[in-house]
């Protein structure tokens, strides 16, 4: 590992574009980023890596699948590598922190930050809830806590236990701040807060998809005259998705959505209900079609969850139907479709769920069921979009030739 050399990774230079190379990275840790095949940045990425390395505070407003968890990874890992613990840290006090808001994007935060820092001999753990408090326990107090990701209610359960100390964080991040809020965290939020240095001591990103007067609020309370970055949504829905919406009747939703994926065969499609009973109507009625899907919901026991999310990312299971929520931990590249199987109410919502394709430079296709059910959520998204939508009869099925 450590006859690495910088000149194994060619990345030509191009114009417009940044590469990881022109940040000055620790070694170990570019080793990783060419290992992930990482070559130029995402836009959040060249955004926001320029003050974060400099050690501003950074607003940061994207939507999930923008690379913004990279960039703040990137930040974390190199300040951590290039200012080395002076003395033996006590046992459960992390050096850095991550607040997420749900159990399966801190989960995926956890999984970039390993492969990111596989060379660095850093401890990275995750504190979670709905999984074995002593196991991660166990994980904890193995070694170093160099990055320690979590979520606020489990977090706050350590922190009670006197398990875990947040006096020595030099870096906290913030993501997803708006969903935190709108899932009633804050007050979670801001007692953790408190357990970390003022500010002045700290380096603290702060990350949402939108920036409102309550998120604002936040911000401004918790960050140091920060540098804002913000990547707009429409560029996020529309650089690498093809959008259609289908005109389809309510109660024939069920039958397009069996047909489409029994004669189309997408390679790997994500289909979004509101609601979780919903989800698993679909799950069974494709099911009894003899296609081979599973769910993911709130009142899905983690363990099978996680198995879940796993498999799809292995494609084992070519469709997945997801709640918002559920789906908000989903970061899966090879995703083809996203298939909306009802409108969602929130219009930032329409944008992280199509999010979930056309990643990683590759071209995706989102599919919405426009029905008399849910058509009056359309003009929300368009407003938010910020352009009219062309809404289709299914036919033979748009864009398939």
């Amino acid at each position: 590992m450590s006859n690495w050399e910088l000149t194994e990774f060619v990345v030509p230079e191009v114009p417009d574009k940044d590469r990881f190379h022109d940040f000055a990275l620790p070694l170990p840790l570019m080793h990783a980023i060419a290992d992930l095949e990482f070559e130029y940045c995402t836009p959040i990425q060249s955004g926001v890596l320029p003050f974060s390395l400099a050690d501003y505070d950074v607003t940061g407003q994207a939507q999930t699948g923008t690379g913004k968890s990279a960039a703040f990874l990137i930040t974390i890992l190199t300040r951590l590598w290039e200012n080395p613990d002076q003395t033996e840290r006590p046992r459960g006090s992390p050096r850095s922190l991550v607040l997420a808001p749900t159990r399966e994007l801190a989960l995926q935060i956890e999984s970039d930050g390993r492969d990111l820092a596989k060379y660095m001999n850093m401890g990275v753990h995750c504190v979670v809830g709905g999984m074995d408090f002593q196991k991660q326990l166990d994980r904890i107090k193995s070694g170093p806590l160099d990055l320690l990701i979590a979520t606020p209610g489990r977090l706050l359960d350590f922190i009670n236990r006197r398990q875990i100390n947040l006096r020595q964080v030099e870096v906290l991040v913030l993501d997803e701040a708006d969903r935190m809020l709108d899932m009633g965290f804050i007050p979670d939020v801001r007692r953790i807060v408190q357990q970390t240095p003022h500010k002045r001591n700290r380096q603290t990103l702060f990350f949402s998809a939108t920036f409102n007067d309550d998120v604002m609020r936040l911000a401004n309370s918790w960050t140091l005259e920060p540098e804002h970055v913000s990547i707009t949504p429409e560029t996020v829905a529309t650089a690498s998705v093809q959008q259609e919406f289908w005109l389809v009747g309510a109660d024939e939703k069920a039958k397009v959505l069996s047909e489409f994926l029994s004669e189309q065969k997408p390679e790997r499609a994500l289909i979004f209900a509101n609601r979780r009973d919903q989800t698993h109507r679909l799950v069974a009625l494709l099911t009894r079609k003899g296609l081979s899907v599973e769910a993911l919901a709130g009142d899905v026991p983690q363990r099978k969850r996680l198995s879940t999310l796993n498999r799809f990312k292995e494609g084992d299971i070519p469709y997945v139907v997801a709640t918002d929520v559920a789906g908000r931990g989903i970061h899966v590249d090879g995703v083809s479709h996203v298939i909306n199987f009802d409108l969602p109410e929130d219009p930032e919502d329409y944008v992280h769920r199509i999010g979930r394709t056309g990643r990683a430079g590759a071209e995706g296709i989102s599919i919405s069921f426009v029905s008399e059910d849910d058509a009056f959520n359309l003009p929300l998204i368009e407003e938010y979009l910020g352009n009219k939508v062309t809404c289709t009869q299914p036919g033979k099925f748009a864009g398939a030739d």
